[in-house]
Formats: structure tokens, C-alpha cells, sequence
């Protein structure tokens, strides 16, 4: 039977978007092409239709999740996003939730196309946070915001991995996530 251009591009785009959750859950190396594809619900053969390899999906995958961790947190003020991102929630929410915190060390391991998604999600991430920040700062002072962006995602992302690496009733995983949370809003609410 065959499938219009439009149902092929739906299919497409819904193994993507799988892939994106599979991978943020269990990591590249966790999920294999056959996984993947049944839990799309299509075969394992029709893979190769649709990307010419895993790699591939790997990266248009990371850009899909980027993506989405970017768009989730659009309407979130400073405050609001440090408190969910930085929520026992989100970080059992592996597969829901930011890509980079689940995939950052994986994208470490791959290949220079998929390292190259993660550079253009991060400073995708860095520009809409200096948007939403409202500031405006002149020439000389741009290094200094964007370095100050730069330090919050790094230790918000940092916190959520080293929390997600404790055992899940673990007291410390609790204590790292409210530590940074508070060091973070300190340092928000300073002119």
C-alpha cells in the first residue's frame, strides 16, 4: 500500500519524536533501531525509508527534544523556570524533559553532527533566555549577561544530572537540587 508524501513526513515525524523520548529515557546507546521503531508502532524495516542510518535520527532527534526543552519553558519567568526545572519532577521526568541534561553526556561520545545539534540548541537556548531576560545591554557589557546565562544553564543542567545520578531516595540527590536551586535564585534576583 502505498503511503502519501504527507502520511510519510506524519510517520517521520512521529518516529522522531519517540526516538527523542526513547533516547532522553535510556540514552543512545540504550535503544536499538528495532526498539525504536515498535514503539512508534511501525516495522523495524521501514527504518531505513525514512533516515539512512541511526546517527541520523540521533541527531534530528537531539534537535526535536532541544527544541521542545527550549519551547517548554517560553512563558516561564526566571523564578518559575528554575523552580520546575530544578523539581524532583522533572528530574524523574527523564523523558519529558530537557534533552540536554539527559543527553549531554552521551552527545560527548558522538559524532561531531550531533555534537554540532547540541552547540545550535544551546545557543538557541542562551539567545531566548537573554530575550526573555528583557535586559539589553550595551556592546561592552554583552560578554558579561552572556556569560552569566551561560553559568545558570551550566550549573541548572549540572544539578539535574548529578541529582539523576544519585539513587532515587537518596537525601543527596534532594540536597543538590535544593542547593543549586537556591544559589540560583540569589543570584537572579541581584541587580
Amino acid at each position: 500500500m502505498k503511503v502519501s508524501k504527507a502520511q510519510a513526513q506524519a510517520n517521520r515525524a512521529h518516529i522522531v519524536e519517540t526516538a527523542s523520548q526513547l533516547f532522553r529515557e535510556r540514552g543512545y546507546d540504550g535503544v536499538g533501531v528495532a526498539d525504536l521503531m515498535a514503539a512508534a508502532g511501525f516495522t523495524h524495516g521501514g527504518f531505513y525509508k525514512h533516515f539512512g542510518s541511526k546517527a541520523d535520527l540521533m541527531a534530528e532527534a537531539a534537535a526535536c527534544g532541544l527544541a521542545q526543552s527550549s519551547g517548554s519553558t517560553a512563558d516561564l519567568d526566571g523564578t518559575a523556570f528554575i523552580d520546575r526545572y530544578l523539581s524532583r519532577e522533572h528530574r524523574d521526568a527523564r523523558g519529558s524533559g530537557c534533552t540536554l541534561a539527559a543527553l549531554g553526556a552521551d552527545a560527548a561520545r558522538q559524532s561531531p553532527a550531533i555534537k554540532a545539534t547540541f552547540a545550535e540548541g544551546i545557543e538557541r537556548m542562551l539567545a531566548e533566555a537573554l530575550a526573555r531576560s528583557g535586559q539589553t545591554p550595551d556592546e561592552s557589557d554583552q560578554h558579561t549577561v552572556r556569560a552569566a546565562k551561560i553559568n545558570a544553564i551550566a550549573q541548572a543542567v549540572g544539578a539535574l544530572m548529578l541529582s539523576r545520578a544519585c539513587p532515587d531516595d537518596s537525601p543527596l540527590a534532594d540536597e543538590v537540587l535544593e542547593t543549586c536551586r537556591r544559589d540560583l535564585h540569589a543570584r537572579s534576583s541581584k541587580p
